[in-house]
This record gives structure tokens, C-alpha cells and sequence, in this order.
């Protein structure tokens, strides 16, 4: 029996890092309210206390202690830092409609179960006799570790949405040019491309028409897309964009430009990716390839090498 407590602890310890990254991957698209609206509607015979345990059992158990933590975390945080965390969660797409205050619950109860974590694998591995200030330091450290995990969650985040944009800049603004060129005013034609594509820039322009249609100036909800994704090649279209309105040059020739313009950076990443590979697969060839030739070509020989000096 004293042979199984490490396998257990381990395992608790393991099941404990898996609820906090389903936690924070596990976030649904749906509106919660449009959610609940349809629970309702289908489900008529129910109580509020079985309508909430039709929630996730995540959804009941870290989110509330992530809001009771949100609230002190936020008065410790500084003004800076808030809006630090606020512009990475829009840089991120703002995953699972999370707001500051979310996201702070979140890595205060990361923090908690981080140094619950160290603490249980000193326990495990019979570390208590050293000194206590030593002990206390990687409760710390266990602590920072917990902290700053959902930072890279987080970046990993920004990376994959700003990759997506960049990606699909070049065919959206094909699209927004013929539309343009079709007769279409800008607005018309941005409206098009939102109509018949999808993905993160997608949304952004969505966003950006939606401010528009309540009264604010093109131009700066135009602007205001740039803090939002810090894409070099779409913040260069945006400016292009606001020149030519200011100036009253025709957006349809400043369309085709920045459309010739992003297909040539298009097929300059594409060669420096293709230039790249070779020099990616330097590695592999070296660690797994060259080994098996090595022993298949000198491994007979190896072996009659030993046959005679035995004989």
C-alpha cells in the first residue's frame, strides 16, 4: 500500500493540470445567452437548480472561484497591468467572451493550484526535512510556475489568430476589389466579403461595419482594428485605406495596389519558408536517418571484423 501513495498523488497531481487546460481550452463559441434562451425553450418541466447542473461541471466549479478571486486580484492589480491583460485577450480574440477580471480569477486560482502541486510533490518524494525557507521558496516558485501558465496559454493564442489573418488577408481584399471594382461602394463591398467568408478577420471587419452602422466614423473603426491585431500587412492596407479617404484618392486603384502588394509578399514568405526547409531537415537526417545508413552499411562489417579477431 505505501508503494501506491506516489502513483496516486501523481495522478491527482496530473488530473489537477488537465481541469485547469480543459478549463481554459474548452471554451464554447455559443452565446451563453442564446444558450440558455434554447435550454428554456425545450426543456419546460425543469428547476433553476437541474437547468444548472446541465452546465458543464467546469463551468460550475472553476468559474465561480475564478469571480470570487477576480474581485481581489483586480484591486491588487495596477491601472498598467489591467490594460496590459486587456489588450492581450483582444490581440487573443477575446476567447470565451473572458473579460479582465475572468482572466485574472484564472491565474489566481492557477497560481493556488500550482503551489498546491509543489506542495503535494515534496510530500510525495519525502522532501520535508530540508529547511523550511527552502521549502517556502519553491512553494513560490510553485506558485509563479501556476501563474504563468495561462500567459502562454494565452500567447499561443495570439500567435495562432495573428497567423490566421495574415493568412488570409490576400484573398479578402481580392474579394473586397472585385467587389469594388464591380460598382460596389467600400462599405457595400466590405459588407460582401463579411457575408461570404469567415474567420478572425472576418470578425474583425464585421465589427468594424457594426460600429459604423451605429454612427462612428468609418475611419476610426477602421483605426481602432489595427490595436486589435498589430498585423503589419493589415495595418498597412488600413492606412492605405484612410489616405485615400482623406485625400479622395479612388479606393479601387488603392485596392489593386495593396492587392499586387500582398500577393508579392504572399510569394516572398512562400520562398523563404521553401529556402527555410532545407536547413529544418538538416536536423532529422543527422538524429535518425544517418544512424540507420550507418548501421546498415558498417554493420556486416562489424560483424566480420569480430568473427576473425575470435577466430
Amino acid at each position: 500500500m505505501p508503494e501506491l501513495i506516489p502513483i496516486i498523488v501523481a495522478a491527482a497531481a496530473a488530473g489537477a493540470i488537465l481541469l485547469i487546460a480543459l478549463g481554459l481550452a474548452g471554451s464554447s463559441p455559443v452565446d451563453p445567452v442564446q444558450a440558455r434562451l434554447t435550454q428554456l425553450g425545450t426543456m419546460q418541466a425543469k428547476n433553476l437548480e437541474e437547468l444548472e447542473l446541465q452546465s458543464p461541471f467546469l463551468e460550475r466549479t472553476l468559474r465561480p472561484l475564478a469571480a470570487a478571486m477576480s474581485g481581489r486580484m483586480s484591486r491588487v492589480a495596477s491601472n498598467s497591468f489591467q490594460e496590459k491583460a486587456e489588450k492581450r485577450l483582444a490581440l487573443a480574440g477575446n476567447p470565451g467572451n473572458l473579460r479582465v477580471a475572468d482572466w485574472l480569477g484564472i491565474k489566481a486560482v492557477a497560481a493556488v493550484v500550482g503551489g498546491l502541486l509543489f506542495a503535494f510533490l515534496f510530500l510525495v518524494l519525502g522532501v520535508m526535512s530540508l529547511p523550511f525557507a527552502f521549502r517556502v521558496l519553491m512553494i513560490v516558485v510553485g506558485v509563479m510556475f501556476g501563474y504563468t501558465i495561462p500567459e502562454f496559454w494565452l500567447g499561443g493564442r495570439v500567435k495562432k489568430r495573428q497567423k490566421a489573418i495574415l493568412l488570409q488577408i490576400p484573398d479578402t481584399l481580392d474579394l473586397l476589389t472585385i467587389s469594388v471594382r464591380a460598382g460596389l461602394g467600400f462599405d457595400a463591398a466590405l459588407a460582401k466579403v463579411v457575408e461570404k467568408l469567415e474567420g478572425p478577420l472576418i470578425d474583425e471587419f464585421r465589427r468594424a461595419l457594426a460600429e459604423v452602422r451605429v454612427g462612428k466614423a468609418r475611419r476610426d473603426a477602421l483605426r481602432d482594428i489595427v490595436p486589435r491585431t498589430e498585423v503589419a500587412p493589415l495595418t498597412n492596407f488600413i492606412g492605405a485605406i484612410i489616405q485615400a479617404e482623406q485625400l479622395g484618392v479612388s479606393i479601387s486603384k488603392v485596392l489593386q495596389v495593396q492587392s499586387e502588394q500582398l500577393r508579392i509578399e504572399r510569394r516572398q514568405r512562400a520562398e523563404e519558408m521553401a529556402a527555410k526547409a532545407p536547413i529544418k531537415m538538416l536536423f532529422p537526417l543527422v538524429g535518425c536517418i544517418f544512424p540507420s545508413l550507418f548501421i546498415i552499411i558498417l554493420g556486416p562489417a562489424i560483424i566480420l571484423i569480430m568473427q576473425n579477431l575470435k577466430a
